[in-house]
């Protein structure tokens, strides 16, 4: 379990933080709304990582990524402020201030609509494309990729409705390269499942077109209301979501080479996209937004805040992950269950084989379908999808690391069910049966878990 120590309201970090509550949890740590006392009590927030391995490599790549954060300046990317190290409790621990940006994420948005029975529109959808691009374009001319585009990590500001884009996966990736080459694992790739590229959850490529392709996802969420496994084709690797979501030609042609499986022949700038969206009917659309952001950001200048680091520190139907390890294969859920999640990515079997790289296997032939025919319905039931979102909330409450947890589940599972041994799960109906059993397992040791239960 995480070295994670709970910051109470009121109390104080480094005589200069002062604690009002909790924002979040993840897997390397708590995200905390704070008061910094030395800026007139301006509110900012505190994002954890912990546990961190202090190593001399891990402490520079932290740095590095630190001081190029420090150097964003654009008036749609919360202020980086410093980066902290300092000891919680014995367990040192390391945080990244930011600015806090007052608003609701466009996933809580999404929620709100669609217990009116709404979704996004399409001219919703564009203005926040329009609104988006500049910002990727910025943020990938400094020679950085966010990583983790989704709804959840794009909040609406109060004070002008703009996006802003949060939670760069970057530092992310370093805590999870840190922590599981300390135990001596291979690297894993940051991203989400369902909403980043295969080459970036396989093989932990990333890119300007892996961004953008987590931004075509994100809009067709907004428009469809449906999660990502329900728009992709498992079997013939495809994006389906054209009936689910009915827009303009010209967006519908934009969105599918975002979302092209070679990142190749994806658009390769954010620019690009862009461009290619301003066909006559949108062109106006986009003058005005450009100019709103223009206007934004020289009328809001930034914050002159001091740097102080111290020196006290699931698709997507998202598949079974299977670990080879001396021909054992290993059951993981596809569901996306943590952020140090190890490659499950849309439409393709990924395999990690320990200290040896991965392979994929050949996959059958699938039927072809003519133009009257449509493919068959493979995506996972809702009710199975909430199943395992409960899984991975409850885990995540009782701040579990995933892999442990996972390799803990599997061990049991196999205890129980000997003759599933090596044997590849997939999200084919035959398959509910033994998918059903491994939750109950993984069911049965939270319980015992949140009982004070040890792991």
């Amino acid at each position: 379990m995480s070295n994670s120590s709970l910051l109470a309201p009121g109390s104080t970090l480094e005589k200069r933080y002062r604690i009002l509550r909790e924002l979040g949890r993840g897997g390397f740590g708590r995200t905390y709304l704070a008061e910094d006392i030395n800026r007139y009590n301006e509110h900012c927030v505190l994002k954890e990582f912990s546990p961190v391995v202090h190593s001399p490599k891990a402490a520079e790549l932290f740095d590095r990524e630190a001081s190029m954060l420090y150097n964003l300046q654009h008036p749609q990317i919360p202020r980086f402020r410093e980066l902290l190290r300092t000891d919680l409790g014995g367990n040192p621990s390391l945080f990244l201030v930011q600015d806090y940006i007052k608003g609701q994420t466009y996933e809580e948005i999404l929620i709100s609509r669609q217990q009116q029975g709404k979704n996004f529109t399409e001219a919703e959808v564009t203005q926040l494309l329009f609104q988006l691009l500049p910002v990727l374009e910025y943020i990938h001319s400094k020679n950085l990729i966010h990583r983790d585009i989704s709804p959840d990590n794009i909040i609406q500001h109060d004070a002008d409705k703009l996006p802003f884009l949060i939670d760069f996966g970057s530092v992310k990736q370093i805590a999870a390269n840190a922590v599981l080459q300390f135990n001596g694992q291979s690297d894993t790739a940051i991203g989400k499942q369902g909403y980043s590229p295969a080459e970036q959850m396989r093989l932990g490529k990333v890119s300007a077109a892996s961004d953008l392709y987590a931004l075509a996802v994100t809009a067709l969420v907004l428009l469809s209301g449906k999660k990502p496994q329900k728009l992709y084709d498992i079997n013939n690797k495809t994006w389906n979501w054209r009936s689910h979501v009915s827009v303009s030609p010209n967006l519908a042609t934009v969105l599918d080479r975002m979302l092209a499986e070679q990142p190749g022949d994806r658009y390769q700038s954010a620019k690009a996209v862009r461009e290619a969206l301003k066909d006559p009917k949108l062109s106006q659309i986009g003058s005005i937004i450009s100019q709103m952001v223009t206007m934004n950001f020289v009328g809001r200048p930034f914050k002159n805040a001091t740097q102080t680091a111290t020196s006290n520190h699931t698709p997507v139907h998202q598949n079974p992950q299977i670990v080879n390890n001396n021909s054992t294969f290993k059951l993981i859920p596809w569901k996306t269950l943590g952020s140090l999640s190890v490659i499950l990515v849309p439409g393709i079997l990924a395999f990690s084989v320990v200290k040896s790289g991965f392979t994929l296997p050949k996959l059958p032939e699938l039927p072809k379908f003519t133009s009257r025919q449509q493919p068959p319905d493979t995506s996972l039931e809702d009710a199975e999808i909430i199943r395992q979102e409960k899984i991975g909330k409850r885990r995540k409450n009782l701040n579990i690391n995933q892999d442990i947890f996972y390799q803990k589940v599997d061990e049991l599972y196999y205890n129980k069910y000997p003759e599933f041994q090596g044997r590849t799960l997939t999200e084919k109906p035959e398959d509910a049966e033994i998918r059903r059993k491994w939750y109950e397992v993984a069911e049965d040791l939270l319980d015992k878990l949140e009982k004070g239960g040890e792991l």
